[in-house]
């Protein structure tokens, strides 16, 4: 008589809940725009939601402690003159957020601590570089300041942030649409996926496909992949008879997958949210109401089904939060941020435990906001693996950091004095960087914005005193 032996695993029991309805977001126009992002970007300080919007593309951040009706005069980003396609925030900056737009730009934005009084029209950055709409957009893990994006021009722009330049365009590797891009853990590798239905894994600052799939799933639908914390890849798909798939690959060994399983007929596009610290892919289909989640392991089968959270609502979109911004003290392993047509809805994934102490097991060192490498220095070619940090104690937010965006000189060409130096534009001494002139004019133009602001102090506070004169 045999025994049936139970896979030793401590996420077989992870369960989702959605938070109690005083803990949603009510009153949110959702964007309608058909396009297949996530439409929502998260992060420990504040959620970011693409919603609708008249003459243009506007997105509504909110700080996470912000729950209940949201107020529909609440003020918007809004600067771009087409609908907004995706968002993120950066990871080394909680206060910095990029959009991609209908309109061939990207936008990177600067978003106070405080709840701003009007709409943010300004953004910091308008990098501008795409002949078609931008559809994704994505930072380096490990590198200050480095985004990448990718337009209907099928063509993969990386940026410097802090400088507003192109530092790589890859523009000759996709010869249709591009549908999804993810970096490696370390930023060193891209995976695409792309309408002509290949999987490639590309080495952008050779400007190589290092390797490539042809078809790693037979329908029409189009294809996502992201890289798992050991390097192979996981990819969502359809297969011929338009059913759902969900496989695992060595990029060593394009040639058969690792794992492949089937799970249902539906037209949505499973949008794969990978957890490298439990090694836990949650898939989410738009228009679906369930996430799946699966546990990736060295055995096989090597990727197991661990259960599905099911709700009554489909959902439109959905945000995930980084793993510094759950609650250890509850055993939160993942928090989505579901979206309706009118709402978000936070969805809290746990691991039962009877301790109240730290639970060292689910919680290893996980990547921290602050960058491994310069944008210079990742491009000159080293890598380097993110910051970790400990949730031991929670993780505390830092205090708003400003964005400082340098634009080189493009007439002065002259090859800077001196052996090169890794540090940033922003780092090196004053004296490398201004001549005595332009600190005199930096010094004096500041003390007039200093001036400005005193000025339109007192107007504020003459306008206050003559409300509660009013009210007297």
């Amino acid at each position: 008589m045999s025994r049936r032996v139970v896979r030793r695993s401590k996420f077989r029991h992870v369960f989702g809940q959605a938070a109690k309805a005083d803990q949603s977001y009510e009153d949110i126009r959702v964007s309608k725009v058909t396009w297949d992002s996530s439409f929502c970007a998260v992060n420990p300080k504040f959620l970011a939601i693409i919603v609708e919007a008249g003459g243009g593309g506007a997105f509504i951040v909110l700080p996470l402690a912000k729950t209940g009706r949201v107020d529909k005069n609440y003020p918007l980003v809004t600067g771009h003159t087409a609908p907004v396609l995706d968002i993120d925030w950066c990871p080394h900056n909680d206060n910095v957020i990029a959009s991609a737009s209908d309109d061939t730009t990207v936008m990177v934005w600067q978003i106070p601590d405080y709840t701003p009084m009007r709409n943010i029209t300004e953004p910091i950055l308008t990098l501008e570089g795409h002949s078609k709409r931008v559809g994704i957009l994505c930072w380096h893990p490990t590198a200050r300041n480095v985004l990448l994006s990718a337009g209907g021009d099928n063509v993969i722009l990386i940026w410097n942030v802090g400088t507003g330049e192109v530092l790589l365009s890859l523009d000759d590797m996709h010869p249709d649409v591009i549908h999804s891009v993810c970096w490696n853990s370390n930023g060193s590798l891209l995976a695409t996926t792309c309408k002509d239905k290949n999987l490639r894994i590309i080495d952008p600052r050779k400007g190589q496909v290092v390797a490539e799939r042809a078809r790693p799933h037979e329908g029409a639908r189009p294809l996502r992949a992201v890289f798992t914390a050991d390097g192979k890849l996981l990819s969502t798909g359809f297969s011929r008879m338009s059913e759902r798939q969900v496989a695992l690959w060595d990029p060593n060994n394009f040639e058969e997958p690792v794992a492949l399983q089937e799970m249902d007929t539906s037209n949505g596009v499973l949008l794969p949210f990978y957890d490298p610290d439990s090694s836990i892919v949650y898939l989410c289909g738009k228009g679906d109401s369930s996430i799946r989640y699966f546990e990736i392991t060295d055995e096989p089968p090597f990727v197991h089904y661990l259960n599905t959270f099911s709700s009554k609502e489909p959902q439109r979109g959905m945000g995930f939060m980084p793993k510094r911004g759950l609650d250890v003290s509850k055993c939160e392993i993942a928090r989505f941020y579901k979206l309706h047509e009118r709402k978000c809805e936070p969805i809290i994934m746990t691991v039962p435990r009877k301790s109240d102490l730290f639970q060292d097991d689910l919680y290893p060192d996980t990547p921290g906001p602050e960058p491994a490498l310069e944008a210079d220095e990742w491009l000159s070619g080293q890598d380097a693996e993110p910051v970790l940090i400990s949730l031991r104690d929670g993780y505390v937010p830092p205090k708003h950091r400003e964005l400082r965006v340098t634009k080189r000189n493009i007439l002065d060409v002259r090859p800077p004095a001196g052996p090169r130096r890794s540090q940033s534009a922003s780092d090196a001494p004053l004296s490398q960087q201004h001549t005595l002139e332009t600190l005199l004019e930096e010094i004096k133009a500041l003390r007039e914005q200093v001036q400005a602001q005193e000025q339109r102090i007192t107007a504020l506070e003459n306008m206050l005193c003559e409300l509660v004169d009013g009210t007297d």
